[in-house]
């Protein structure tokens, strides 16, 4: 009886070992992926940047295989197109806007208050019309620069279209700007620098702006590229589908908007709510209504991701 009472005393002692040493185990590879978590959450920006460009690849190769050459050419570009306007209004925005923050923020050191005043103006002007009106307005002077033979090609065409996209969205990033500057002038770091004699516009652009502001202005510009498409496509729709009868997708670089607004896309995109009725013809919208569903999956997917993006840096960097 004694040895039977040893052995299960052993026995037990041997499994509550084992239990042990099973949680802690347990407990090592939950810390271990805790960490890879941390670690994969620090780069989400850039998880999400591969997860879009991983997207386009695939929808290319797709396309490749199962789109007829023409309307893939036709969506290549488009694409191209939509991403060279949406990059140059990201440049002309972010570059304009710090030049006329600076200006104002100096303007107002300096006491010039009537060149303020009418920067404030013009600015205020702009911001109390809706962007997408204020678009439109702009492609009004795009038509009128056509009829008079103005426009020599589409290059042409497509930065007009980007300097009007960069005037509408410009206040948010002048407004972004100063109150970086604003919050740097109410600390003492503004106030000992000033001491020491340095000068204004050195501490604003290159102290404030560059030195302590380029994740901000990052992920401004990320925010930029991204209404500048939405804003592109929006209007490139609109027009395209009969707001002008001067101006359509004949005469205007074709976009991601007017491609999308193309009566084979639209009959592409209504094949969509076909197959909700009809479940069986769903997998045809894969091969045989590929064009619209394309130019649709490529301006969602770009702006989910464009979103993710800029949520990921402002996360990560509590901006």
């Amino acid at each position: 009886m004694n040895g039977k009472k040893k052995e299960n005393h052993s026995s037990g002692r041997t499994s509550a070992v084992r239990r042990h040493e099973m949680r802690s185990s347990l407990s090592r590879i939950l810390r271990d992926l805790i960490r890879r978590a941390e670690k994969l959450e620090a780069y989400k920006a850039q998880i999400w940047l591969g997860l879009w460009a991983g997207g386009l690849l695939f929808v290319w190769l797709w396309d490749f295989l199962f789109l007829n050459a023409p309307e893939r050419a036709m969506l290549q570009i488009a694409f191209g197109n939509s991403m060279f306007i949406a990059s140059v209004v990201a440049i002309w925005t972010m570059v304009l806007g710090w030049l006329l923050a600076f200006a104002l923020e100096f303007w107002e050191v300096r006491e010039k208050t009537f060149l303020k005043t009418v920067g404030q103006f013009a600015l205020n002007l702009i911001r109390s019309l809706p962007q997408i009106v204020g678009v439109l307005l702009g492609y009004v002077w795009i038509t009128y620069l056509m009829d008079q033979g103005r426009l020599a090609g589409s290059v042409s065409a497509m930065l007009w279209m980007a300097f009007f996209l960069s005037l509408f969205i410009l206040p948010e990033v002048v407004d972004m700007l100063r109150e970086r500057i604003r919050h740097f002038r109410q600390s003492d770091f503004y106030n000992a620098m000033r001491v020491l004699g340095i000068a204004e516009w050195r501490i604003i652009n290159d102290d404030i702006l560059w030195k302590n502001s380029r994740i901000h202005l990052l992920n401004k510009t990320i925010a930029v590229f991204a209404s500048a498409i939405f804003l592109q496509c929006s209007v490139d729709f609109i027009i395209s589908v009969g707001l002008s009868t001067r101006v359509s997708a004949l005469n205007l670089p074709t976009t991601l908007g007017s491609l999308l607004a193309n009566i084979d896309s639209k009959q592409d995109i209504l094949a969509i709510g076909y197959s909700l009725t009809h479940p069986w013809y769903f997998p045809n919208l894969f091969f045989v209504h590929l064009q619209g569903i394309s130019v649709a999956f490529v301006i969602i997917f770009t702006l989910f991701a464009l979103f993710k993006m800029t949520n990921a840096l402002a996360e990560r960097f509590h901006l």
